[in-house]
């Protein structure tokens, strides 16, 4: 039932990490028009789901459009090497922290038109908002359009409907390459200031980054569990495994449901708010990896832990015999009902369930769960 310690430091500090810095959700990988259709539409119902107000959904809406229409774009190194090196694929971050949003996006960029890029950012962080809208209009009607899109059109626009200046870092790749990470905020209050502990600060997008290339992690989830941002999510995974036989998605989407499940039917719920928890996706080279980790009463972790082992003890065609007797059965008792959907899991990828629980406090702990595919 225990992970090697430095998975378990690994799951439970990403856990912490995405709490803490208020991380909605995290996309690595190839970006293409599909993946970026329902990332923005899983931004929209995240923002629904918290009943944002519609002039900073549509302005937020605005800022991503241009933000992953630019990684889209500038993917300058070959899709197929992007969608399998962590350290050459673009990525996403969108964050919701006391009443500001920071959206950031990242991709290689070669390191010959890094002065150019810098020249223009810079230009655009100079400039006010009526200068800005000048600024904007004389560009438009330069025709300077390169065959991969607006000649900086879509950074003007970011910094006019975010209203705040445009940061952008850059880290090392290769002799040819850098990685080009560009964020901005918008505050959902006219009256907000740029104040207090910067959460959104590049240093800390840049080592989550880091963490995410290392573990080779696709996407991480961050919010409310339900059927708007479940459909949303297995949407960006069907496109980024399209590739990947028809049978294997279907395991992949009911496992995923599975575990989303578990977290909206088991997690701790402290008052009204909803459960905190994280789903993600990582890769090992040979196989797909499913997680979750959520808080648990630990009044409730005896009957989980004994629901996994009774589920892992078994073997195939007893998982067989336990699953299709108590599908139906109104006798079976409250532990074969729990383990069913547990055992479905195991028979649709023929490996055992991995848990393992952290303490918080004495009255809930933390648990990760990993189904491998």
């Amino acid at each position: 039932m225990e992970c090697r310690d430095s998975k378990r430091s690994f799951v439970f500090d990403l856990f912490e990490d995405m709490l803490r810095n208020n991380l909605n959700y995290i996309y690595r990988g190839l970006f293409t028009q599909s993946i970026t259709d329902n990332i923005l539409l899983l931004t929209e119902a995240c923002m629904s789901n918290v009943g944002e107000d519609s002039k900073i959904k549509k302005r937020i809406f605005t800022i991503l459009v241009e933000g992953l229409q630019n990684v889209t774009r500038h993917q300058e190194i070959d899709g197929q090497e992007a969608a399998t090196d962590p350290n050459q694929a673009g990525i996403f971050i969108i964050q919701n922290h006391n009443g500001k949003y920071y959206i950031t996006t990242g991709n290689p960029i070669l390191k010959v038109n890094i002065p150019a890029l810098i020249k223009q950012l810079e230009k655009i962080n100079s400039l006010d908002s009526e200068s800005l809208k000048l600024f904007y209009k004389e560009v438009l009607n330069n025709d300077k359009i390169s065959n991969k899109g607006g000649a900086g059109l879509g950074l003007i626009e970011m910094a006019r409907k975010s209203g705040n200046k445009l940061d952008f870092d850059f880290s090392d790749i290769n002799d040819n390459y850098s990685y080009f990470y560009m964020g901005t905020k918008v505050f959902t209050d006219d009256n907000n200031c740029d104040s207090g502990q910067p959460v959104e600060s590049m240093e800390t997008i840049k080592a989550i980054h880091k963490t995410i290339n290392e573990q080779n992690i696709i996407l991480i989830y961050n919010g409310l569990h339900n059927q708007d941002s479940l459909l949303h999510i297995l949407s960006i995974l069907e496109e980024h495994l399209i590739n990947k036989d028809l049978n294997f998605r279907k395991r992949m989407v009911y496992c995923i449901v599975e575990l989303l499940q578990n977290i909206v039917k088991h997690g701790y719920k402290s008052g009204e708010s909803a459960n905190k928890g994280i789903f993600f996706v990582s890769h090992n080279g040979t196989s797909y990896q499913l997680n979750t980790v959520n808080y648990i009463e630990n009044t409730n972790i005896d009957k989980a832990k004994e629901a996994i082992e009774f589920i892992n003890s078994l073997t195939e065609p007893e998982l067989n015999d336990f699953y299709d007797k108590n599908l139906t059965s109104a006798e079976a008792d409250t532990r074969k009902k729990c383990g069913l959907g547990l055992a479905e899991m195991r028979l649709r990828t023929h490996q055992k369930i991995d848990c393992t629980f952290s303490p918080v406090d004495n009255k809930i702990s933390a648990i990760f769960v990993q189904i491998s595919i």
